[in-house]
């Protein structure tokens, strides 16, 4: 058996990596691309590998030099790449093509070791690696029949996103028989490009092979094999997370801040959103509306005031939107005199804003990190604070302190002459829900000092939409920071979604209480684990102690290798134990659950 990689191309797309390298000799993770794919074919006692160069040729020769001892490689040189495509690349190697069995693998690929042993070691001689079609795939898809033969190619212009579901992206890896390339694949290939021309890819002469029904090509599924295609540089920084070594692999994934629908296989139990919501009634509505809100602007401050004033139930002079809590907790914190009082551990959005003379931090001395009013007002009755903040259930705690103890702590600021900042986020899943929002104009005349904060990703399950809401009586601070965000400061979809809300409002109750029903039977799941303590929350997520010997990076790295499941590492976040470490996991829906507590017990 041989290997043909095609490597001519310029790879524009990705601008100045490519400016004087070819595509296959950019870095992941300090790799290049054919450094790694030749060391994976050496491992296959190849009789030859030929590389079909073009842009950059010389500079790739001698790049990969005489280093590979145990590969012989040879060259076919493309010298006119810029003007064709990879089926003009594939034919001026058709007579080593036709030669022996083939490899045929594009260079832009990175994937897992296992793949070339899985299509090597498959007894079917004619073979296309495929993988199940996810939104971040583009270029050639395939349909496929029972018994996985090849039916069609679905080009770009015939791609039907209503047949989505049905559709296999190839890989670019393919085996061909010698039989095959001398009986159909060159034969077609040479009368192709002559009534054609150059300018097209070798798949299309597969697609006119598949409609002949005779089968000869067979699909390969790779299931959750990792692999990338790299056409531009978001597939590189995507390409160096999946693919990143230990050592860097969280760095890459918790430096993204979100973004994970990139990797449709992971499962997400770092980022805290309701899994019931939003239902599928909502969801259709948005959809039916979804060309108007893409192509028409939002409205302006005033309109979405008012719409968010219906939505959460309180007067416009006392209510502000924002793109997300994070732009409202910006300006909030910006917007704040004095020093600070904090709860740590806590959400760092709040004193990360700060400097560290502006803070006075409260920490918990109990190993639950529990905490109620009358701590903090017992704590800060002598510290020097113009204001408090506290996240309400708390993160990672998981914390909560009840409405009514949290009314007697906004009565003692409003005596102490303290600005008091609840941050309600998680308010919605604690198990009196409906009781426990301090969004009223009741509550908020009643303590003028009061600001409540909501970021509305995480309990209504919409956190693409990046709405949040701040409220106060304090009209002046209210006008004062709705003269500092932009005039389109919310999209469309999320003024949509404050505007049609209330109509799905007893859905979203139906999905808070199955949310907390659900966090019962986790957390007695959880408790299972034998190297987890997990303590007590209100949240959509528990704080777990990891216990010894077993270290909270060892687990997340093994959960996501082997799980593809992503949690979150507390340990050494400020206000817990040093000394101890830490796990932050999500709740999800019950099968997701599940699937999680499956991973970590296999780990005993």
């Amino acid at each position: 058996m041989q290997a043909i990689i095609l490597a001519a191309g310029m790879g524009r797309r990705l601008g100045e990596y490519t400016r004087n390298n070819t595509k296959c000799m950019v870095p992941v993770n300090g790799t290049p691309l054919i450094d790694r794919l030749l060391t994976q074919l050496s491992a296959l006692q190849l009789k030859r590998v030929v590389i079909v160069v073009g842009y950059q040729a010389q500079h790739l020769i001698r790049h990969i030099g005489d280093r590979y001892e145990g590969l012989n490689i040879e060259y076919v040189e493309n010298p006119i790449y810029d003007k064709t495509n990879n089926i003009y690349s594939l034919s001026l190697a058709k007579e080593q093509l036709q030669a022996d069995d083939t490899l045929l693998i594009e260079s832009d690929l990175i994937f897992s070791d296992r793949l070339l042993q899985m299509i090597v070691s498959d007894e079917r001689k004619n073979l296309a690696l495929v993988a199940k079609y996810e939104t971040w795939m583009d270029g050639t898809m395939v349909c496929l029949d029972k018994e996985q033969n090849i039916v069609n190619f679905v080009g770009k212009n015939a791609f039907n996103y209503d047949d989505a579901n049905d559709y296999y992206k190839t890989v670019n890896i393919y085996k061909f028989s010698k039989e095959f390339s001398q009986s159909k694949y060159v034969p077609f290939l040479t009368a192709y490009t002559k009534a054609i021309g150059n300018n097209e890819y070798y798949e299309n002469v597969l697609r006119i092979i598949s409609l002949l029904n005779q089968h000869d090509l067979k699909a390969l599924p790779i299931g959750n094999e990792r692999w990338y295609e790299i056409d531009d540089k978001q597939d590189l920084d995507i390409a160096e997370a999946l693919f990143a070594s230990e050592e860097d692999l969280l760095r890459k994934y918790y430096g993204r801040y979100g973004g994970f629908w990139r990797f449709p296989q992971m499962l997400d139990f770092c980022y805290l959103v309701n899994p019931y919501f939003p239902s599928q009634r909502l969801v259709d509505e948005m959809q039916a509306n979804f060309r108007t809100l893409l192509t028409e602007y939002p409205s302006g401050m005033k309109v979405n005031t008012l719409i968010a004033s219906k939505c959460f139930g309180v007067s416009e002079p006392y209510i502000i939107p924002g793109n997300g809590a994070a732009e409202l907790i910006k300006l909030l914190m910006e917007d704040m005199q004095g020093k600070t009082g904090v709860v740590r551990p806590t959400f760092e959005e709040y004193p990360n804003r700060l400097q560290p003379h502006q803070q006075v931090a409260f920490v918990p001395q109990n190993s639950d990190y529990r905490y109620t009013a009358d701590d903090l007002m017992c704590f800060f009755e002598d510290k020097d604070i113009s204001n408090l903040v506290i996240v309400n259930p708390d993160n990672p705690s998981g914390n909560f302190i009840e409405k009514k103890d949290v009314l007697r702590l906004a009565t003692w600021c409003d005596e102490k002459g303290i600005q008091l900042v609840v941050d309600e986020s998680f308010v919605d899943f604690s198990d009196d829900f409906e009781q426990n929002s301090l969004l009223s104009d009741a509550i908020l005349e009643a303590h003028p000092r009061l600001v409540v904060m909501k970021s509305i990703s995480k309990s209504y399950g919409v956190p693409g939409l990046r709405l949040g809401i701040l409220a106060s009586a304090d009209k002046e601070r209210i006008a004062r920071m709705k003269k500092e965000v932009s005039i389109w400061n919310i999209n469309s979809f999320a003024e949509f979604f404050m505007q049609i809300y209330n109509k799905h409002e007893d859905d979203y109750k139906k999905a808070c209480k199955k949310f907390v029903a659900e966090r019962a039977r986790f957390l007695s799941d959880l408790q299972r684990v034998p190297f987890l303590r997990v303590m007590p929350s209100q949240a959509n997520y528990f704080l777990c102690e990891v216990l010894p010997p077993r270290q909270a990076h060892d687990i997340v790295i093994h959960m996501l290798k082997h799980h593809n499941i992503l949690t979150r590492d507390c340990s050494g976040k400020p206000g817990l134990d040093p000394e101890k470490q830490y796990m932050r996991i999500a709740i999800r829906n019950s099968d997701d659950n599940r699937r999680l507590v499956e991973g970590l017990l296999k780990m005993i």
